[in-house]
């Protein structure tokens, strides 16, 4: 159950940020330094060199000398907003945070990353006879450039080679490709891969000189980690036929926009760290450069921080206001509720779920008892099959539990108990005590197929308990097992399935807006990778690669991002808050049984805090008939409800001429935010939320009809429940009523509103969570509705 607030806290509130640092530098000494950021908000300079000189003035104000604050400079960022970062000490950062023109002073924190079939699986299908991508991969997507925050790319990837006939580089493109260690421009870069760079500043002031012996990590744009090779080809890959890994999942590779364009923006290192600084410094130039999407897999856990001191909040809302997608990863803390990080509303957050294709491997004991499992097993193992405590004290796989003794020749059966052993740590320990392979049993609900350093089988439960069973009456000698290679077989089981891993909401930080928005495929995904980088990445696998699975909502964000570039291509004109509307209200909540989606590590109904509006229907989001839209000027109130000041606000927003700032002097609700969901955390009494739907369909004509599942407990009324859109009217408004029903506390509930002309369903969630706990509620509807002039609801023909 999602649990959720009994009234509204205060927004946090940052004209205690001096007060904050003043505590600090009491605590630290003065002359401990650390990287801070510090934002000044729009650049209204438009000069970079004129804005760099003002960001080293503004820094000596706290130095003896320019000179000091010129070494002590870390970044300037002068083109897409303004700000710098800079090594200081407490005392310096309080300073700073009271001048007047600074919007916010914080440290820069290390964040982490969030670590084929997958197209078919969505709709994007190869065509049977001639072994080709869908008709709008092929034909779309050379004018749109997805930049790639991550840690870099392997340019020898066939998946980065140049697609046929390709089309010049767009116009408006004015990034590059920078030289560095093992790359060179001039032979890594082309038609496909047109930008490259790499930031270290920061991440080498918080770790340390980058160690590059033995080809460890490389001072430039080439990956030394794999995971960015394999976001950069699964948003973008061109087509390559015949990639599989190690003849599993063997078929035509692509991206979601095979022709799209592909910027990197080298930002992780190799051990999969990233430094708030380096991450400002890319958003800073990728939105100069001219991107159209930003895929960014990596995060920090919760407890969130103001938005105001978050790198990725700041970078992607000053791309939104540019007209640039930013795509984020809901980050791998599943399935407890409320871990979801990127929460912000003007960018786009996934979760992952898997698809159909499985990977089962026969296990047969002493020739008569036939169990079926997961792997990538390549080949036919005989052994004997030994219970873990012979090896490992307790039965634990650990190695700090192995009793030293040889178990060559050996498989163990591991058990997985809440709170024990994972089964990366079953699979290290089996190996350093030199095992022949391992079974891991755990819960169906957390099992998903990942390449392993030794042969590996996921069972059930259910059967794990079986062959304990059959291993404690074997007595006298340990039973023989025979393990075949697996098999690759598709549309076997039910999916989609949201992954256990996958962070869910509600969002903690700004509960009103339904976070993750969307989910896409993110379990064993095949995609591009490094042939110098072990498939498991651990110095102990010698194997060489150039096609690796891959898990984690690191892999299910680019999925998204390679969709949003195929819209932007065919849809240049739509914002980012529109192209992600259709995303959410095209998303489908059942799976290919026609079930509803299941919420994998519980077994039960998925609902929107597991899965958002739903999983990604990328054909359907390219035509959605109506779209929520949203503009710089609508986050105005969602800004002033998370601390900022109006005078903070107007150096922030390019506002609209004529539009003014006004906070209210307490916080309210962020519902009226025109978001494509409506979730309302702490329902006390009726309230109405207003909705504008802009028709995007091909029909300029057109008219929609309502229909509504309430949320139990809960009596919701939409007014008016039929829009009529014309050539004269393309926008129209509408209004829900939700009334609670119920006395109840602390629990949410779910239900949603659909409006459809016959040939669009566009569907927006409903997560209320009624909070009445008398016995006999006074319920009555809002004034502002009962004296709303319904005549400014009718439908008008006079347009038609």
């Amino acid at each position: 159950m999602n649990l959720c607030r009994g009234t509204m806290t205060s927004a946090y509130n940052h004209s205690f940020l001096g007060m904050v640092f003043l505590s600090l530098s009491i605590i630290h000494s003065e002359s401990t330094s650390n990287v801070y950021i510090v934002y000044l908000g729009l650049n209204n300079i438009q000069d970079p060199i004129l804005t760099s000189n003002y960001h080293l003035q503004l820094l000596s104000s706290v130095f003896p000398s320019q000179e000091h604050a010129r070494k002590s400079m870390v970044y300037s960022y002068k083109h897409s907003f303004s700000g710098f970062s800079a090594r200081i000490n407490a005392t310096q950062a309080a300073t700073l945070a009271g001048m007047e023109r600074v919007i916010s002073v914080f440290r820069s924190k290390i964040l982490k990353l969030h670590t084929t079939r997958s197209w078919d699986f969505m709709g994007l299908n190869l065509d049977p006879i001639g072994d080709q991508a869908t008709p709008l991969q092929l034909t779309h997507g050379d004018n749109a450039i997805v930049g790639l925050f991550d840690t870099g790319i392997w340019p020898e990837s066939k998946s980065f080679h140049e697609a046929p006939n390709m089309h010049p580089i767009p116009k408006t493109w004015r990034g590059k490709c920078v030289n560095g260690e093992n790359f060179d421009p001039k032979k890594s870069c082309n038609l496909k891969l047109i930008g490259a760079r790499y930031y270290l500043k920061g991440y080498e002031l918080e770790h340390g000189l980058l160690n590059t012996s033995g080809n460890s990590e490389y001072q430039s744009p080439r990956d030394a980690n794999g995971h960015g090779t394999h976001t950069a080809s699964t948003a973008v890959g061109s087509t390559v036929k015949k990639a599989s890994f190690l003849g599993f999942g063997e078929g035509t590779a692509r991206g979601g926009a095979p022709r799209a364009r592909l910027a990197i923006y080298k930002v992780c290192w190799e051990d999969g760290r990233c430094s708030e600084a380096d991450i400002l410094a890319a958003f800073d130039e990728a939105i100069y450069d001219g991107v159209d999407v930003i895929s960014a897999s990596f995060g920090s856990p919760p407890p969130l921080v103001p938005l105001y001191n978050s790198s990725s909040d700041i970078g992607s809302f000053h791309a939104m206001q540019k007209g640039i997608s930013v795509i984020f990863s809901a980050g791998n803390n599943g399935p407890d509720s409320s871990l979801v990080q990127n929460v912000a509303p003007w960018s786009t957050c996934v979760g992952a779920s898997s698809i159909d294709r499985n990977f089962p491997t026969r296990i047969l004991l002493d020739n008569s008892l036939s169990f079926m499992g997961e792997s990538l097993n390549t080949k036919h193992i005989e052994a004997y099959l030994v219970g873990a405590r012979i090896f490992f004290r307790g039965g634990i796989c650990r190695t700090s539990r192995w009793r030293n003794n040889n178990a060559f020749g050996a498989v163990i059966l591991c058990f997985s108990t809440p709170g024990s052993v994972l089964i990366e740590e079953a699979e290290v320990a089996v190996w350093g005590a030199n095992g022949t392979g391992l079974i891991f049993v755990d819960s169906p609900t957390r099992q998903y197929v990942d390449v392993d350093i030794i042969p590996t089988i996921r069972v059930d439960m259910i059967q794990g308990t079986k062959m304990g069973h059959y291993l404690s009456q074997s007595m006298m000698y340990p039973p023989k097992v025979h393990i075949f290679p697996s098999k690759t077989i598709i549309k076997q089981s039910p999916a989609p399935v949201v992954a256990d891993f996958s962070s869910r909401g509600p969002s903690s930080i700004s509960p009103d807006i339904l976070k993750p928005d969307i989910s896409a495929p993110g379990i064993t995904i095949l995609a591009a990778w490094p042939p110098g980088i072990p498939p498991t990445s651990t110095s102990i696998d010698q194997r060489s690669v150039e096609w690796n699975f891959q898990s984690g909502t690191s892999m299910s964000c680019p999925h998204v991002s390679g969709i949003v570039a195929l819209i932007k291509s065919l849809h240049p004109n739509w914002s980012p808050a529109a192209i992600r509307s259709a995303l959410m209200t095209t998303a489908y909540n059942r799976d290919m049984n026609h079930d509803t989606i299941l919420s994998g590590g519980t077994n039960e109904e998925s609902n929107p805090f597991d899965i958002g509006a739903g999983h990604i229907n990328p054909l359907k989001a390219i035509d959605p008939g109506l779209v929520y839209d949203l503009t710089s000027d609508d986050y105005i109130l969602f800004l002033c409800n998370n601390g900022y000041t109006e005078d903070e606000i107007k150096r922030i927003i390019s506002l609209v001429p004529g539009k003014n700032v006004n906070c209210p002097k307490e916080m309210t609700s962020n519902t009226n935010l025109n978001y494509p969901s409506i979730t309302i955390s702490s329902l006390e009494s009726s309230v109405m939320i207003k909705r504008t739907v802009r028709n995007v369909g091909g029909r300029k004509t057109s008219v929609y009809f309502a229909r509504i599942v309430s949320p139990h407990g809960v009596e919701v009324t939409v007014w008016p429940m039929i829009l009529f859109f014309s050539y004269f009217r393309d926008e129209v408004s509408y209004y829900v009523t939700f009334k609670p029903q119920k006395v109840s506390q602390g629990r949410y509930d779910y239900g949603e509103i659909v409006w459809s002309d016959g040939f669009h369903t566009v569907r927006s969630p409903l997560v209320v969570c009624v909070n009445i706990n008398t016995a006999t509620p006074d319920i009555t509807i809002d004034d502002s509705f009962q004296t709303l002039d319904r005549e400014s609801l009718s439908p008008s023909f006079s347009g038609a």
